[in-house]
């Protein structure tokens, strides 16, 4: 747990931001390469990654209020806290967010909405990856006990109420290593021939399908709902999502396209 990168008296760089933005420009960085290789714009897709980076923040705070509605009810003042301002939030609900607001961007730029979302998969694949390892540097989203070999202890009080001196899952470390394999399988995907929205329908399965299995091994701040968490339930919203895309692709008489041969550097 390394909350703090650079510390210079009362100013510091937080670990978990810088982390974050590193991913957020790898993501770019892919997914205008990924859109050049099928002749998108590439103004009109950096300007959707932008606004959907600004709208996912915005998510993921909200649904954090959301999930913990009570407590903030009971104590608002908790809203403007330092602790609260520096959680990470909730991914799917920056996701949520992010793709309602894109599917407004596409519309209004004819920009094709399959086409387009497979060229963001993969960078949202290795943004995640990096963003994770600074949930691990920060010590928030942390795992349940164990006594695995592998387990880890954290030690600083500085950034999350992370349970300290127990041996915990490294639940971002899990989540951040699937994320990276994610990546480079929808990578290596792209540069097949493929149909519209089959890069997009492989992250949603492989995605969800990863997290809620990785939820079985983290810590639950709010309750559950039924058998298993709403991160676990979103999860299996978005992987029906995806399976609806794929077989969608399948009977669809749409052409495949972006092969290695045609496919523009």
């Amino acid at each position: 747990m390394i909350p703090k990168l650079i510390s210079i008296g009362s100013f510091y760089i937080p670990t978990y931001g810088v982390l974050v933005a590193l991913g957020f420009l790898a993501g770019l960085t892919v997914t205008t390469r990924l859109a050049r290789r099928t002749n998108l714009p590439v103004d009109k897709i950096t300007n959707l990654a932008v606004y959907c980076a600004i709208a996912g923040i915005v998510g993921a705070k909200l649904f954090m209020f959301l999930f913990d509605l009570p407590e903030y009810l009971r104590d608002p003042g908790q809203i403007f806290t330092t602790e609260t301002l520096r959680a990470a939030g909730v991914f799917h609900g920056g996701f949520i967010v992010a793709l309602l607001f894109a599917i407004v961007y596409l519309r209004k730029q004819a920009l094709p909405p399959l086409l387009t979302m497979d060229a963001f998969a993969p960078g949202v694949a290795i943004g995640q990856a990096i963003g994770r390892l600074g949930c691990f540097a920060a010590g928030c989203c942390w795992g349940k006990e164990c006594d695995l070999p592998w387990g880890v202890r954290f030690r600083s009080d500085f950034a999350a109420p992370v349970p300290l001196d127990k041996t915990l899952h490294p639940v971002q470390l899990y989540e951040s290593a699937a994320d990276l394999l994610i990546f480079a399988f929808l990578y290596l995907q792209f540069g097949r021939k493929h149909r519209p929205g089959t890069i997009i329908g492989l992250y949603l399965v492989l995605y969800s399908t990863a997290r809620f299995i990785i939820e079985f091994f983290r810590e639950h701040e709010q309750a559950l709902v039924g058998p298993f968490s709403l991160t676990q339930w979103i999860a299996l919203g978005f992987l029906a999502l995806g399976i609806g895309i794929l077989a969608r692709n399948r009977s669809s008489t749409i052409p495949a396209h972006a092969t290695p041969e045609n496919a523009r550097a």
